[in-house]
């Protein structure tokens, strides 16, 4: 516990110290809207954006998501603290979930700022169920998979050529079935047509099972990962 807090810590503090990770994260979902709301400017008028919602505000945080997950071990890999970090005699786990804490923290932090952008842009011409803010509920779930997966695959796109792309191509396929369900549970809460809980609750259900496995299973490999 104290090496899991200590590696959190300085996660923590040289991001606040510097901002990169989350100026960069909200500038990039800021610019993510704009094109959207550009895309979806002259369609008609019987379009119904309730309908795309969910997608949308889920395409929003995957892409946002893929750039602070390259940015994580960015630090680590230019001054060579990642290379000091395995010196120390730890546990290789407790990196991984340090890490994974401080990037679910991080797409928290960036969350709370966009999602109520993505509701002024394209929600308020609209009337969104009174089960919005259920919402909650597929966002925290999604976004402890991002994180926990995404954490995994960045340290093991490090040290590849062109980790940035490398990072999307294994990211996207892998975390398509969270997509799947995240994106189900938050179109059902903001419809919230009769009877939404039948697709909801298994929808999140779904993410919540897919995270159980897959996290744990990042944190099984991630010593031989970051040994590697």
């Amino acid at each position: 516990m104290h090496h899991y807090l200590t590696l959190l810590k300085k996660d923590l503090t040289q991001e606040f110290r510097t901002k990169e990770m989350l100026t960069s994260m909200g500038i990039y979902a800021l610019l993510v809207l704009v094109v959207f709301g550009a895309a979806l400017a002259q369609t008609a008028s019987g379009f119904d954006i309730l309908q795309m919602s969910g997608g949308l505000l889920w395409v929003l945080i995957v892409f946002t998501s893929l750039l602070g997950l390259n940015r994580s071990f960015a630090h680590e890999k230019e001054n060579g603290c990642l290379e000091g970090v395995l010196l120390i005699p730890l546990d290789r786990s407790v990196i991984f979930l340090a890490k994974a804490t401080s990037n679910l923290l991080f797409l928290f932090a960036v969350e709370v700022v966009t999602v109520p952008l993505f509701y002024f842009f394209f929600l308020t011409t609209t009337t969104p169920a009174a089960s919005f803010w259920m919402i909650v509920a597929p966002l925290i779930v999604g976004t402890v998979g991002i994180a926990g997966i995404g954490t995994l695959l960045s340290t093991i796109t490090i040290n590849t050529r062109g980790r940035d792309v490398m990072l999307a191509v294994l990211f996207i396929p892998l975390v398509y079935p969270l997509l799947y369900a995240c994106v189900s549970a938050t179109t059902a809460a903001i419809i919230g047509s009769e009877g939404f809980m039948d697709v909801f609750a298994p929808a999140l259900l779904l993410a919540g099972g897919y995270d159980i496995i897959m996290v744990l299973l990042s944190w099984v490999l991630y010593d031989f990962v970051i040994s590697a």
